[in-house]
């Protein structure tokens, strides 16, 4: 499997980063994440890094490459990913990317969708409406000019809310309507593997995860965070786990709210991974049964690999 490109895709809280990590240590790969909030420094439990351990049996990349002060898109995510490919199999290793940050995905199977340039009086426009009114106004406006960009987007992601509408008032076309080179093939030869669940055992693992995150440390990560001399970035303070976090700091809110915020914030980014992954084309899906032992998922996925060619 020295050649192989593998893609192991599936939502939040899935099983997809353990079973990335077995398949690497058994076939000698590395592991390219991709996720949009793993790549900060410091912001680990809230966004569930492999731990100390697995990051010393196997190399990973694309983690911990930004301070939280800084922000990251999907333009340096595409700059980061091709250097790294060319580094695994430069030494002749297989490589399993894996995450479940849609828009990165699409970018790694079909290049970087550019779309129109931007216009600072428009956007200037929005960034105060969103200051004046609220992000909700925005995301409600852009439910009804562009459905299908909003059903892929979460409704605290500012960034991409206000590129979608800029993009609407400058061309008069929705973006998700000029997304068509992404209905194409990919790129380049990637096995694609997706982890699917019932939707009631995804939202159980999430509501557990969750809790498993506060019982780790989450809050005094959060605190953390927060004291250090650089302010967080827009981008990372907005991460789900860390703005609910924030926000019970700050007074907003008990602690026992911002839990259930988290599960009901994360439960609704798993919805919008499924209606993304069901645009992806070639995918091999495993449907896992709830308390499916690791193993046996681990099993289904090599066995598929072995008669991929």
């Amino acid at each position: 499997m020295a050649n192989r490109r593998i893609l192991i895709l599936g939502v939040t809280g899935s099983g997809k980063g353990r079973l990335a990590f077995e398949l690497a240590e058994a076939i000698g790969a590395e592991i390219i994440s991709i996720d949009s909030m793993k790549v900060y420094r410091r912001m680990d439990i809230g966004t569930a890094k492999p731990p100390l351990d697995a990051r010393r049996r196997v190399k990973y990349h694309l983690i911990d490459v930004v301070e939280p002060s800084e922000s990251f898109s999907v333009g340096l995510f595409v700059d980061s990913v091709q250097p790294a490919i060319e580094q695994i199999e430069g030494v002749g290793k297989p490589v399993i990317a894996v995450g479940g940050t849609a828009l990165y995905i699409k970018a790694l199977l079909y290049g970087l969708f550019e779309g129109p340039g931007q216009d600072e009086r428009v956007r200037n426009d929005l960034q105060a409406r969103a200051l004046e009114d609220g992000l909700e106004q925005l995301y409600l406006e852009l439910e009804k000019v562009d459905p299908v960009a909003a059903e892929h987007i979460h409704a605290n992601d500012a960034r991409r809310i206000i590129r979608a509408l800029e993009v609407y008032k400058i061309t008069g076309k929705p973006i998700s309507s000029m997304q068509q080179q992404w209905d194409g093939e990919p790129e380049h030869g990637w096995t694609i593997i997706g982890l699917r669940r019932e939707k009631t055992d995804d939202s159980s693992r999430i509501n557990r995860r969750a809790k498993e995150m506060i019982d780790k440390g989450l809050v005094e990560e959060v605190r953390s965070l927060l004291t250090e001399e650089r302010p967080l970035s827009k981008q990372a303070r907005s991460a789900i786990g860390y703005a609910e976090i924030i926000a019970h700091l700050e007074g907003q809110m008990g602690l026992d709210d911002a839990i259930e915020l988290i599960k009901k914030n994360t439960r609704r980014l798993a919805k919008s991974q499924r209606t993304w992954f069901k645009t992806f084309k070639d995918v091999h899906w495993l449907d896992i049964e709830a308390e499916a032992p690791a193993e046996e998922i681990f099993d289904r996925a090599l066995i598929l690999l072995e008669h991929i060619e």
